[in-house]
């Protein structure tokens, strides 16, 4: 059985990452499970999807030490959820900050150094500007897709069925935007 943890803040797209990942899985012929926590996700809060497959999955939900993959959408969530991470689990984050509510309001600041911190724990990381990436895609919108797409480029699923998941997953309008993000993260 494998999982993949994908966290975030809310309004990042987790929760369309964690359909195309479950729905590849699913044309892969796994059973698949998916588990969502929304938390404060209107406000800025966390959001954390469970995604695991395999011959039979029983429960979504991932303990800590049992992630095969950590997907952030931002580096301090990947630092929050590291723990969640198997001891030779793969992290893949995006290296834009977004400042939770406590560093907004001055009560707390921001860590310094975090993709250096993760470094230093001996993770195997790909840390990348998905917000770049996404913006040269079409929108920065498309931040998920091209993180979808570096984490792909690990998995040992056919490409092919990544993008079937996509245009499966993503409205119409969309598609060609979210195409090319896949493919600026899946060779990033």
């Amino acid at each position: 059985m494998k999982s993949v943890m994908i966290v975030g803040v809310g309004g990042q797209g987790t929760l369309l990452a964690s359909r195309v990942l479950g729905r590849v899985m699913l044309d892969a012929g796994y059973d698949v499970k998916v588990s969502e926590v929304h938390g404060m996700s209107q406000r800025g809060g966390s959001v954390v999807t469970y995604v695991r497959w395999g011959d039979k999955v029983e429960s979504p939900v991932i303990n800590e030490g049992e992630a095969d993959v950590l997907l952030a959408f931002e580096q301090l969530e990947a630092a929050r959820f590291l723990p969640y991470l198997k001891k030779d689990g793969v992290v893949v984050t995006n290296t834009q900050q977004i400042d939770p509510m406590p560093v907004i309001t001055g009560a707390a600041v921001y860590p310094e150094k975090l993709i250096e911190k993760l470094e230093e724990k001996g993770v195997r990381l790909t840390a990348l500007d998905a917000l770049s990436l996404a913006k040269e895609a079409g929108s920065q919108k498309a931040v998920n897709v091209v993180l979808i797409g570096a984490m792909a480029s690990s998995l040992d699923i056919p490409e092919a069925l990544w993008i079937e998941a996509i245009e499966k997953t993503v409205p119409p309008k969309f598609l060609e935007m979210n195409k090319r993000a896949f493919e600026l993260g899946f060779h990033a």
